[in-house]
């Protein structure tokens, strides 16, 4: 710290022990406030370079990216410097940085940090140059409620532009970021968070929760939520991104039981195979109560935890097992093999409360070699009692496809083992399926036919079609239909689907943009909020909600798949592409996503969406295609029959 800055933070702290202990009321403190702010930026300012970038693409999906000036921060005196990955989206053919002198260098990027969307670039000096790198502040000494000052140099070269505001969160993005209230935007993404005393705190960036990619909570700019990523998070790992090493997020290879992460202990639902927990010998059932020394009450506190790790970190756990605890040090790996779901061969009938009952086997199934029968009584799964279906899909998902599997069957008055190989996930739709329950008895009495849902707090229009057959003691499958803005035909729709509502216990729900023209990327937590209003007034099938919808309504049922990833079990997307920006996830053991996709022949997508879903299926997606006849837009009635019994067959085992 220059000892001006000293001075000014000194200043102010005497003032304010001043005006307590000797009435000073004639201090200026908010003159002094600002003389500090000042000393402080003038502090970090010759570490804060211009980075000028050229050529690269103009748009990034539907979206225009800037080509103007953005900041970045020296880290070692041999010329690297960080910024913001979101400065570099548009893959620029050429970088400069400007220093504070005006002098110019040719940089390139040579590190890429893709847990927190930091890239490292190398300035080319002269051989007597050297950067000046700026005091860094230590985790430890970061305090809620502390001056910030965001710090970026876009506008005057001789002059970096500021905002000013306080640390209001620690440990944000989990556990990757700290919070500010001032004001972060393209000025300053990429330049230094830094305290009244001119000590870097971070590195600003755009960040979301949800967000996987380099533009994730940019939408946030002058929101006052503006995020940094701790520079003493980052240096220890400078000279693997100097090597041009990525440092990527850790990955444990466990899913957790339960929807709510903050209130439910991490209790281990399933453990993938071939993954780091499975090595370590973690099994379902176990519940971590400590990791890296922290201790574990809540499944938010475990991805706190590991948001701060990179791959090749080891993460020590502490695991509760039947009473005992047990210690496992686990490495983190940055990639797992993709997983595929197993296939047992059977659908189940959907009765509540009563036994798992076998409705239909596939024929040529292992369940179907093993003379697994319809009407059969499923009672265990690998020496594990199922009493429903989800019971069944969570030891399913403790297995892949090739393993082997001990089943037990009850078949009238006796009981039977048999040993199969599981398979893999069916890619063909079964022929007629026999019904999936007897009947309920006499509808009960629930509004039915075209219901009207509104939300509250949402502009948007939503309606929905329940079918007159529907009983509260039947769970009723989700066709979350998404419309093309401005084309929405709830009539011709719903009467489409009335008959398959009826046969397959269906509900659609159709959402309506707020903009007629146009559905917005936000749109989709409206819709799940449709789809929780839906699920208070009926009872929705957790294992058939799937998400629809034609062209721009197809490309929203994709996002409101990955967005509601928790509940929304499958995608059938009508001449709609994947959008750009977004990357698919895993396929996940326990979060099943089945994938639908139609398209004419002739369509201007038709060889993207092929390359998708071969994509798709090489993550191990269950995808189906369907090449629709030339300039055939829409599912005509028997493909969307088709449809409906592939949604009918979305809780297969």
């Amino acid at each position: 710290m220059s000892k001006w800055a000293g001075y000014a933070w000194l200043g102010v702290l005497l003032a304010i022990t001043g005006r307590a202990q000797f009435g000073w009321g004639d201090v200026p403190i908010g003159v002094l406030e600002q003389q500090a702010m000042q000393a402080a930026v003038a502090e970090v300012a010759p570490s804060v370079v211009r980075i000028e970038t050229f050529g690269g693409r103009e748009r990034v999906d539907r979206m225009l990216v800037g080509t103007g000036p953005t900041t970045g921060l020296v880290v070692c005196e041999e010329g690297y410097v960080l910024s913001s990955a979101i400065n570099f989206v548009q893959q620029p053919a050429s970088i400069l940085v400007v220093f504070p002198d005006g002098q110019r260098a040719a940089a390139e990027i040579v590190g890429r940090d893709r847990a927190r969307m930091l890239v490292l670039l190398k300035v080319q000096l002269s051989p007597e140059q050297r950067l000046v790198v700026p005091p860094v502040v230590d985790r430890s000494q970061m305090q809620v409620g502390q001056w910030t000052i965001a710090v970026g140099r876009t506008f005057e070269l001789d002059e970096p532009n500021v905002s000013v505001g306080v640390l209001s969160a620690r440990d944000r993005i989990w556990g990757k970021a700290i919070q500010t209230d001032a004001k972060i935007s393209p000025n300053n993404y990429g330049g230094p968070l830094i305290d009244i005393r001119g000590r870097v705190l971070g590195v600003l960036v755009p960040l979301s929760p949800q967000g996987q990619d380099e533009m994730a909570g940019a939408e946030w700019y002058d929101s006052g939520i503006g995020f940094a990523v701790p520079l003493a998070d980052i240096l220890p790992h400078l000279d693997q991104l100097k090597r041009g090493e990525p440092l990527q997020p850790g990955i444990l290879g466990v899913h957790l039981k339960g929807r709510d992460i903050y209130a439910l202990p991490a209790e281990i639902a399933a453990v993938q195979p071939k993954s780091p927990a499975a090595a370590a010998g973690l099994q379902p059932g176990d519940v971590i109560v400590e990791a890296d020394g922290e201790e574990i009450v809540r499944q938010s506190q475990l991805r706190h935890v590991l948001g701060r790790r990179y791959a090749g970190d080891a993460l020590d756990v502490v695991i509760q097992r039947e009473g005992q605890r047990l210690e496992r040090t686990v490495p983190l790996v940055d990639r797992l093999e993709p997983y595929e779901h197993p296939f047992l061969g059977i659908l189940p009938e959907r009765l509540p409360g009563a036994p798992l009952i076998v409705r239909y086997v596939y024929p040529g199934s292992p369940a179907a070699e093993a003379g697994i029968e319809a009407g059969d009584r499923l009672r265990e799964l690998a020496d594990q009692p199922v009493e429903d279906i989800g019971a069944a899909l969570e030891v399913l998902a403790n297995h892949e496809a090739g393993q082997e599997l001990t089943v037990r069957i009850g078949r009238a008055d006796r009981t039977e083992d048999m040993v199969l190989e599981l398979a893999t996930l069916p890619r063909e739709i079964p022929e007629p399926l026999p019904p999936a329950r007897d009947s309920a008895g006499a509808a009960a009495e629930a509004p039915s036919g075209v219901i009207d849902l509104r939300i509250p707090e949402e502009p948007n229009a939503c309606v929905a079609f329940v079918p007159e057959t529907y009983h509260p003691d039947v769970p009723h499958g989700v066709v979350v239909w998404l419309t093309e803005p401005g084309k929405f035909a709830g009539e011709p729709l719903f009467e489409l689907w009335q008959p398959l509502c009826e046969r397959h216990d269906l509900i659609v729900l159709a959402p309506q943009p707020r903009d007629p023209q146009r559905w917005q990327p936000d749109e989709v937590d409206f819709i799940g909020k449709a789809l929780d209003d839906l699920s208070q007034r009926y009872r929705v099938d957790p294992r058939r909600i799937v998400a629809s919808g034609w062209q721009a309504g197809g490309g929203m049922a994709w996002l409101t798949a990955l967005a509601h990833r928790d509940r929304v079990r499958a995608v059938a997307p009508i001449d709609a592409a994947l959008p750009l920006r977004v990357r698919m996830p895993p396929n996940d053991p326990l979060q099943r996503l089945a994938v639908h996709i139609a398209f004419a022949r002739n369509s201007m997508l038709a060889d993207r969406l092929r390359q998708e879903a071969e994509r798709l299926g090489e993550m191990k997606y269950p995808v189906l295609v369907r090449e629709l006849d030339e300039d055939q837009w829409q599912l005509n009635a028997e493909q969307t029959a088709e449809l409906a019994r592939w949604i009918d067959s979305l809780d297969r085992l």
